[in-house]
């Protein structure tokens, strides 16, 4: 009598053991079907041509074409295998062959929607086939047309959506193809799994093609944004030199007002006291001035060149340092002929420096990029007496060799270009036709006042 009372108790417990079990598993059956429907039905860039941003124009026509003849010489084939082989009537078979291959249009730029379009009409052909008289020792659920028409829907559908997007038309293939085998018709060979499993191998080939593509145009992408930071970086830092160099050419002659100034009392006799106190306030200005320059400075100066060079102690070069520049030239294997004007020429340090700077750097990309090659280096003034020319121009190298540097970054140029700008000038370079390179830029004798503000109001509050 016990036992008989504790069994539908039993029977109760077991049963609450195992109902959260289901329940997790109808929760997770839903949640499945529900990720697959959102990804069934959200298709990737709807609208937009397939290889629709490439330049060739031919690239961009040729889905078109590929998707045009798929869908013209399916359609007849559809027809007579429908019509003759598995003996369908022709109103069905004309309409199922239709919807089995003319949506394959659509795949170009909607592959997602064709795929709709395309997978109903071959479930609906595999349940008209089922009563077919000639199904029998024939492809069934997928005849070979509607398997080949299927596989290059694929191919499009890879190429646009995302991977989730994929393993959702996949899985829905394998589960159709499975849920036709409980209908298979007698004598006829089931051809679902080989369509499953090459829809897996197309939609895999297909996917890593696209994958492979999009990382290719990230990559240049990226090393675009990467050159032109570099290009900027370098003409920051060239500006930053070039402020540098200035603030010593400047501080030069602020010292020697401050001097002068504070000295005068000193060197004249009989100054009035006001006059004395003028002088007090022009040195006491000039030393403000020299003191915000030099933290100026301090700001363009990296780390590293306050911590371990300091300060740049030595004169700036100019033109006559150039004999100098032109032997260590030589010393290291380019042949340098040097022509400077008979008569010493006045210069501005501003203009002085940068006529050096500009064969500095001249010099140097002969060395890094023509070794040996022959060049000539000419500073000339010109007839009216005031422009300044400095030219100098390379030739091929007579013994081919390699160069030290394979290609040019060109931060040589923009250096020079800063420079010149910077006192008003003007820079031709270019190749000549015998293989060498011209360097040729022409400085006023005297820049402009507005010359140097315009370094130091607009492009050193950038740099």
């Amino acid at each position: 009598m016990s036992e008989r009372s504790s069994s539908p108790e039993l029977g109760s417990a077991h049963g609450s053991l195992h109902e959260p079990g289901r329940q997790r598993a109808l929760r997770a059956v839903r949640q499945a079907l529900r990720v697959l429907a959102v990804e069934l039905g959200t298709p990737t860039e709807p609208g937009t041509p397939l290889l629709g941003t490439v330049r060739s124009r031919w690239l961009r026509r040729l889905p078109y074409v590929v998707a045009f003849g798929f869908a013209v010489s399916l359609l007849p084939t559809t027809i007579n295998v429908l019509r003759n082989d598995y003996g369908l009537a022709g109103g069905l078979t004309g309409a199922l062959a239709t919807a089995q291959t003319v949506p394959l249009l659509l795949a170009v730029t909607r592959p997602l929607q064709a795929w709709w379009v395309i997978f109903a009409a071959d479930v609906l052909g595999a349940v008209a086939l089922i009563g077919a008289d000639g199904v029998a020792g024939r492809a069934w659920p997928w005849p070979p047309t509607a398997i080949v028409g299927y596989l290059a829907l694929m191919l499009a559908l890879s190429l646009r959506e995302r991977r989730r997007t994929l393993t959702a038309v996949w899985l829905t293939t394998g589960v159709a193809g499975l849920l036709s085998g409980m209908f298979t018709p007698d004598g006829s060979n089931s051809t679902w799994v080989l369509l499953f499993v090459l829809t897996g191998v197309v939609l895999m080939m297909g996917a890593t093609l696209r994958e492979r593509g999009d990382a290719q145009r990230k990559l240049i992408e990226q090393e675009t944004i990467s050159e032109a930071e570099r290009a900027r970086r370098t003409l920051l830092e060239e500006r930053a030199r070039i402020a540098r160099e200035l603030h010593d050419v400047v501080a030069h002659h602020m010292s020697v007002i401050t001097v002068q100034a504070a000295s005068a009392p000193y060197r004249l006799s009989g100054i009035p006291r006001e006059a004395e106190d003028e002088f007090g306030a022009i040195a006491a200005t000039a030393r403000e001035s020299l003191a915000e320059m030099r933290r100026l400075l301090g700001v363009l100066r990296s780390e590293e060149t306050e911590q371990h060079s300091g300060p740049e102690k030595t004169p700036q070069p100019g033109i006559g340092m150039l004999p100098k520049l032109v032997e260590g030239t030589v010393r290291a294997g380019v042949p340098v002929e040097l022509a400077l004007p008979e008569e010493s020429v006045a210069l501005e340090p501003a203009v002085d420096l940068s006529a050096y700077r500009i064969v500095q750097e001249a010099l140097a990309n002969v060395v890094r990029h023509a070794p040996g090659a022959r060049t000539r280096v000419s500073v000339t003034t010109g007839a009216d007496g005031t422009r300044l020319t400095v030219l100098v121009v390379n030739s091929a190298p007579s013994a081919p060799s390699a160069p030290l540097e394979a290609t040019g970054t060109g931060h040589g140029l923009i250096g020079m270009r800063e420079r010149v700008r910077l006192v008003d000038g003007s820079l031709d370079t270019g190749p000549l036709p015998d293989g060498g390179f011209r360097v040729a830029a022409r400085l006023p004798l005297s820049p402009p006042p507005s010359a140097a503000p315009s370094l130091s109001a607009k492009d050193s509050h950038s740099v």
